[in-house]
Parts: C-alpha cells; sequence; structure tokens
C-alpha cells in the first residue's frame, strides 16, 4: 500500500538517495550531479509559500518516490514546474498517480493556474508519464547544454488547473 503525505526534512536523505540511483542511471533526468538530503533540504526551502512537496511511502514507511511544485523565474507568475522521482524498478506501479493527485490539489489550494513539466525528449516514462496525466505540449528546447555538457532536446507540457 503506498500512502502520499507532505515532506519533512527528515525524509531528505531517503530522497537524496532515491533521487542519486536516478541520476546514476541516466538518461531520465537533466540533474548530472549528486545531491545531498542538505540539497534536497534547500530545494524544499526555497519559495516555500508557493511550493509543495510530497512523498509516497510504502508500508514501512520507506520513500518510493517523491514529487513537487515549485515557482520557477522563466514561467509566468500563475504556473510552477513540476518534477517527479519515483524509486528504479517501481514505474508502472501507481506511485506517480497517487502522487499527482496529492501535488494538483495542492497547486490548486496555492491558486496556482497551471503547471509545467519539462522533460527530456529520450526519457520516454516521463513523457509517458505527464502525457497521461492530461499535460499537453506547449513549448520545445533544442540542444539545451546540461550541467556536465551533454545536450538534450527537452518539450515542456502544460497542465490546466
Amino acid at each position: 500500500m503506498i500512502d502520499v503525505r507532505q515532506a519533512m526534512a527528515l525524509d531528505s536523505n531517503s530522497m537524496a538517495r532515491l533521487l542519486n540511483e536516478i541520476i546514476e542511471i541516466g538518461g531520465t533526468t537533466a540533474l548530472t550531479r549528486v545531491v545531498t538530503g542538505s540539497d534536497i533540504q534547500d530545494w524544499m526551502a526555497t519559495d516555500e509559500d508557493q511550493s509543495a512537496w510530497h512523498v509516497a511511502v510504502n508500508g514501512h514507511e520507506a520513500v518510493v518516490g517523491f514529487q513537487w511544485i515549485a515557482p520557477n523565474p522563466d514561467l509566468p507568475m500563475e504556473a510552477v514546474d513540476i518534477a517527479t522521482f519515483v524509486q528504479v524498478g517501481q514505474t508502472g506501479l501507481g506511485i506517480g498517480s497517487a502522487l499527482f493527485d496529492v501535488t494538483a490539489k495542492a497547486a490548486k489550494a496555492l491558486r496556482h493556474r497551471w503547471i509545467n513539466a519539462t522533460i527530456r525528449t529520450d526519457n520516454e516514462g516521463g513523457l509517458t508519464y505527464y502525457q497521461s496525466r492530461g499535460f499537453r505540449d506547449w513549448r520545445f528546447d533544442q540542444g539545451v547544454m546540461l550541467a556536465n555538457g551533454q545536450r538534450v532536446d527537452k518539450i515542456s507540457k502544460r497542465y490546466d488547473l
């Protein structure tokens, strides 16, 4: 059974471990460097009044996924970015769906008008996930340079609340 709750600082190390495994595998996130629990805590503290962070935990209270929304200066004020991460080997089990149900409600409560998801074009799972939630394409960025020097294309998808 999966429960979704608001993320806490105590979750940050588990979230970092989960994210680092995804970063190490590569190909599905624009993040290229290892993150720490402190990094996650710093991200959570940024724009706290306009952001929402949630974790999905299993019956043993282990973090198996997390999702956040946060403002982005490159977006209009009524929009927020979203990021979703599910434990390697646990995708397709409804974790992302459970997270998005709670995140969309939080975005509405924060009075955001739409959510932006920017996904690497080589991340088929991410593209499928956001498409299945009702996100629609609105922007394409070609040859975006990642922190490690790699260039990727990205699609931005929009979900109107």
